[in-house]
């Protein structure tokens, strides 16, 4: 499967797409494999392997599938410089809605997502 991660706004819309589509091998294609997602669970740090938030969203019904309207979009990129990114985006995997602090760089395989801290909100 050949994926464009040339510009880290690629990247991040290819996460969207998975997200989105509920597609972990989207996801898995953007995420360096070593990557943790770290959020905060009832004042806890909770902090997950790729491999088990990539198996939790195997498990989850997709926005798509379900037919929910589509929400995601990046809020700010900071370059710190050509080779690593902090993105704040914001998108859905409802009842959830997100606020994600990705860390992404430039490995020869293109941008990828190393780290990814993350809050939400619940919603009917």
């Amino acid at each position: 499967m050949n994926h464009d991660l040339s510009t880290v706004e690629a990247a991040v819309q290819h996460y969207f797409d998975g997200v989105y589509e509920g597609d972990v091998e989207k996801l898995g294609a953007v995420f360096h494999p070593s990557a943790d997602l770290r959020s905060l669970e009832n004042g806890k740090l909770r902090v997950l392997t790729l491999p088990a938030w990539l198996d939790w969203m195997k498990k989850q019904p997709s926005a798509k599938a379900e037919g929910k309207p589509r929400e995601d979009f990046i809020v700010t990129v900071d370059h710190s410089d050509d080779q690593t990114a902090f993105i704040k985006v914001r998108c859905q995997l409802p009842p959830r809605y997100f606020t994600d602090y990705l860390v992404a760089m430039k490995l020869r395989d293109g941008w990828k997502i190393v780290s990814k801290s993350y809050r939400y909100d619940l919603r009917e």
